[in-house]
């Protein structure tokens, strides 16, 4: 069996890895690289492999820098199944149209600079065909359930906790009477986070292939996550400003609604308007309300056995049309509007932040990861000019980072997961998914721990196992 590691590798995005055993290709995972426009173009438009020989592909949760490139694979050749969980397939299906609308937006204005300078034009990675001919290929799956593959492989999905339907896979590998259990985290979610249930830890593993977004960071903890969020609302609502939270559509805000409504509910924090101001946010919530099984037992208890919906509350709206959105930025007093994207690259967030960055009084709050060279990273690193829609903004908004929303378990998590199975049947670790900052400290635990052979492989790096 040879591992490929050609996305995700000494960094955060463009999760993308080939397993070639007894002659068969497996794709783990699809993602779109993010970071600066020319150098992502060019990386995600052309596959460092040969997609046609590609024989399966699995998907471990719907996030677009694990899914985002699945509909130019197919675009590009790839004529096999995709294999997911049930709630990653309802999921996908929504932030595939998004990504390839945002693109069709991104490059029509792209191109508008590019015609002033004479240039040719360029076109986006994919367009809706392309990503309905994608979702066709999907295949649900029940989490536990045992799914094969190939003839020799055999793939189960098991709750990672991450975000809604996300899962760690378990390979069961059978190459030549020997049989091998590969492991492979996904994007591995944290004990005792609201809504979703706690990570189940694939164990008796040979190979484990896991991320480590969070390697040398140990997060907060969780029991704090409530008040200290309370607290940020009620000093900025007292000095009469906004609080503007770029958050990825998927997870994390349906988790910010989630706090803020048991906040409210138990008057802890005051009765100021609470926007939801993204389409796909909307119809993502729309998907986890039809997902109550992956609920955890204080979000039956709190909110389904009451027949309460745990994403919709009387001080909440979810913004529809563009001019309701337009209209929130006439709005003078104190309010929390939630938008995405995450990391500020796209979507509504980026006219909130126009219009509230340079007001003292307001907060731009993150709750999340921002990538290198993004806009959220930009502002979250201090910078003090920074330039949205191409015009320079001075930042004079309060920024604050949170970092007890995390959705990715921290180095004390990772450790955890490894240590269900023994240094002695553990024979190989490959940490991906992570910058070398976080993977190799990670790495020097893991070996203080009795694992001997922990890899950080580079981008294109092949191993034989």
């Amino acid at each position: 069996m040879q591992i490929k590691f050609y996305g995700a590798a000494q960094t955060v995005t463009g999760s993308e890895h080939v397993l070639s055993i007894n002659g068969k290709n497996i794709l783990l995972e699809c993602g779109l690289f993010q970071g600066h426009r020319d150098e992502t173009y060019e990386k995600n438009h052309t596959f460092p492999f040969d997609t046609s020989k590609i024989d399966a592909m699995v998907l471990s949760h719907a996030h677009i820098d694990h899914s985002g490139n699945i509909p130019n694979l197919v675009k590009s050749g790839y004529k096999a199944s995709i294999f997911a969980t049930y709630p990653t397939v309802d999921l996908a299906a929504i932030m595939l149209r998004d990504t390839a609308h945002l693109q069709e937006m991104d490059v029509k204005w792209v191109n508008q600079k590019l015609r002033k300078n004479h240039e040719p034009p360029i076109e986006p990675l994919y367009d809706l065909s392309d990503v309905e001919r994608a979702l066709a290929s999907f295949v649900g799956a029940h989490y536990d359930e045992s799914i094969k593959i190939t003839p020799d492989v055999t793939v189960t999905f098991a709750d990672a906790g991450h975000i809604l339907g996300s899962a760690c896979i378990l390979f069961e590998i059978n190459e030549n009477g020997h049989k091998t259990r590969l492991g492979f985290t996904g994007d591995l979610g944290r004990a005792n986070m609201p809504i979703l249930r706690d990570p189940n830890i694939l164990q008796d593993l040979d190979i484990l292939i896991m991320e480590s977004t969070y390697g040398n960071r140990v997060h907060p903890p969780v029991e704090h996550m409530e008040e200290e969020l309370a607290k940020t609302v009620r000093d900025v609502t007292d000095s009469g400003g906004k609080i503007i939270i770029p958050a990825f559509a998927v997870g994390r805000t349906q988790l910010i609604v989630y706090i803020l409504h048991k906040l409210f509910d138990q008057n802890r924090i005051p009765e100021i308007p609470i926007y939801v101001d993204s389409p796909l946010a909307r119809e993502a919530t729309e998907i986890f309300r039809h997902h109550p099984e992956c609920f955890d037992r204080e979000t039956q208890r709190i909110f389904l056995t009451n027949h309460e919906d745990p994403f919709g509350f009387k001080r909440l709206t979810y913004i529809q049309t563009v001019e309701e959105s337009k209209a929130l930025n006439d709005s003078k007093t104190p309010c929390i509007i939630i938008s995405a994207s995450g990391m500020a690259e796209g979507g509504r967030i980026l006219h909130h932040l126009k219009n509230n960055i340079e007001n003292p009084r307001n907060l731009i709050l993150f709750v999340g990861y921002a990538a290198p060279d993004t806009l959220a990273r930009k502002i979250m690193d201090g910078e003090q000019v920074v330039k949205i829609f191409g015009e320079e903004h001075t930042v004079r908004a309060k920024i604050k980072s949170m970092d007890y929303f995390s959705a990715h378990g921290d180095r004390n998590d990772l450790l955890h997961y490894a240590q269900a199975t023994s240094p002695d049947k553990l024979r190989q670790i490959f940490l991906i998914h992570g910058e070398p900052d976080q993977a190799e400290p990670l790495r020097d635990t893991l070996n203080s721990a009795g694992y001997r052979e922990v890899d950080i492989p580079k981008a294109g790096e092949g191993f034989k196992v």
